[in-house]
């Protein structure tokens, strides 16, 4: 299976999710009719994902992978990226770095969907707060490109609302949304210099640093641990499958006992009620 893969030209993380859809599936089958297929067929389910068809580092729910930044985090680092547009001598890149963090966060475009939207694809008009149209959204390479509506989120469509307003017509009247001096679109290797310059200002201690994709999945994880539920979080993602989705996901290390105490709290009420 990794051979097709690799000779169908699928990029790393890629393969990765291919495999762990299959760990996973596999990890049902066993754990539901294991014992069926043994008693019609008398052979055990073995493992498809042995040592020679493996990638290493591939996520099994067991592997400690980095939390992504908590929500209190995120809100102090745009504190600082927000006070800092007062003092900076760019205030056209740094306002509109600002915004498109803030809708890498909130909105959870990929870094490669982002610098991809043009102005057109904001529509303050749709839903209760508006929706960001992600034309190419990623998707398998045979099938093109997946679009889907993302809500502008926790404020989103005020920054965005400000940003084209007040910040967009001091660069070239061109087509993309996030630009260059020039007009022309940012590219994504742009994108994750210019945070990793931000976070040097911000002198964090390494622990605290963070990449434009960990936004996407802290949005992810964020939402959940407030109660959205997966498929809710898998259609804002534009995952194809569930299990994309779970990967993202990574509570904090409180979040059962917060999930305890808001169920205690309820039943509570309902008892008393």
């Amino acid at each position: 299976m990794l051979r097709d893969l690799l000779r169908a030209g699928r990029a790393a993380g890629t393969r990765r999710q291919y495999l762990q859809m299959l760990r996973m599936f596999h990890g049902f089958v066993q754990d539901r009719y294991a014992t069926e297929i043994r008693a019609l067929y008398g052979v055990p389910v073995g493992d498809p994902l042995n040592r020679f068809n493996r990638l290493r580092h591939v996520y099994d729910g067991t592997s400690s992978l980095r939390l992504p930044p908590t929500a209190e985090r995120l809100t102090a680092f745009f504190a600082f990226a927000r006070a800092r547009l007062t003092t900076t001598s760019d205030y056209p890149a740094a306002a509109r770095d600002y915004a498109l963090l803030r809708t890498l966060y909130h909105c959870a475009p990929r870094v490669s969907e982002a610098v991809r939207l043009d102005r057109c694809d904001v529509h303050p008009g749709l839903g209760p707060s508006g929706k960001l149209h992600v034309r190419f959204g990623k998707a398998a390479s045979a099938s093109g490109p997946r679009p889907r509506w993302a809500p502008l989120l926790d404020g989103l469509d005020r920054v965005l609302a400000w940003y084209q307003s007040d910040v967009r017509p001091l660069f070239p009247d061109t087509a993309p949304l996030f630009c260059y001096v020039h007009g022309q679109p940012l590219k994504p290797e742009a994108v994750r210099d210019r945070l990793a310059r931000l976070l040097d200002a911000e002198a964090r201690p390494e622990g605290d640093r963070f990449t434009p994709h960990d936004l996407r999945r802290a949005c992810a994880t964020h939402h959940y641990e407030q109660g959205m539920d997966l498929l809710t979080v898998q259609q804002l993602l534009g995952h194809r499958h569930i299990a994309a989705t779970m990967a993202y996901v990574r509570p904090s290390l409180n979040f059962v006992e917060d999930a305890w105490r808001r169920a205690t709290v309820t039943a509570v009420t309902g008892l008393a009620g």
